[in-house]
């Protein structure tokens, strides 16, 4: 039996010494969806030519969740980045609580998040639905560890859902990372099915090393089985880094979940 969910791959992370236009049409030829980060790294005309179904990219360059200014470079981004996905046919654009500078590190960390932030943050959201919704586009909101992404505003799996959940409309969705949802919370599956009404993405990689499924701790196979279970049917992408080959590290990604 065949995995019903379209399988997609992260290009940015895997062979490094090429082209990401080749990472793209090489993920395409094996009949995979494509994932990238900020589109102003790459040649976009190279990218439209590859025929790739691009899954998710970085919805903004700027911004964040929970202040004035923040909100209104945020929309402002998310407005000028959803013409580029539209571009490129983007299935989904990615939002964080805040930006992330180098190494992840968010620009603007914040250990505690009161409850005005809160209301900012879902008035924020409600706006980014309101401009997704005439732009024709689908945002996600993803959840980030507090290890590797310290003080990072509503990054748990729990945050993530409350806004999301809270606003409920079609424009917003959970892209729902594994990865960290097993540093910051565990127990996958559980939130998987917690989230299940809300999710636009399932992404993954292993722990500890965020490499591909079978190198950690994470039995992707058998979250592969839940997620059947649970007929979930939307897209899985892998975002993480080869250990070895990265076309073994996609063979293994697609081994994983193929049931």
């Amino acid at each position: 039996m065949t995995n019903k969910s379209p399988l997609a791959v992260c290009a940015e992370m895997l062979w490094q010494d090429k082209p990401i236009e080749w990472r793209a049409a090489r993920l395409t030829e094996r009949g995979l969806g494509v994932g990238l980060w900020n589109y102003p790294d790459h040649d976009l005309d190279k990218l439209k030519a590859t025929g790739a179904n691009f899954t998710i990219m970085n919805g903004y360059l700027e911004g964040r969740l929970a202040d004035d200014e923040g909100a209104d470079m945020l929309l402002k981004s998310a407005r000028e980045t959803a013409q580029i996905g539209k571009r490129l046919g983007v299935d989904r654009l990615n939002l964080h609580g805040t930006g992330l500078g180098d190494g992840g590190i968010p620009i603007w960390q914040h250990e505690v998040v009161t409850g005005p932030m809160w209301l900012k943050a879902r008035d924020t959201l409600s706006r980014i639905c309101d401009m997704a919704e005439e732009e024709g586009v689908v945002f996600t909101l993803e959840n980030l560890n507090l290890m590797d992404h310290p003080g990072c505003p509503f990054g748990s799996t729990a945050d993530v859902l409350a806004l999301v959940s809270s606003i409920d409309r079609p424009q917003l969705r959970i892209n729902l990372d594994l990865y960290h949802t097993q540093i910051g919370e565990g127990d996958l599956l559980r939130w998987c099915e917690k989230c299940l009404p809300w999710i636009g993405e399932i992404q993954v990689a292993d722990n500890p090393g965020r490499f591909e499924p079978g190198t950690g701790e994470i039995n992707y196979p058998g979250i592969a089985q839940g997620l059947a279970k649970l007929g979930y049917t939307g897209p899985i992408g892998m975002e993480a880094w080869a250990e070895g080959d990265s076309d073994a590290a996609v063979d293994a990604f697609v081994a994983a979940f193929t049931l």
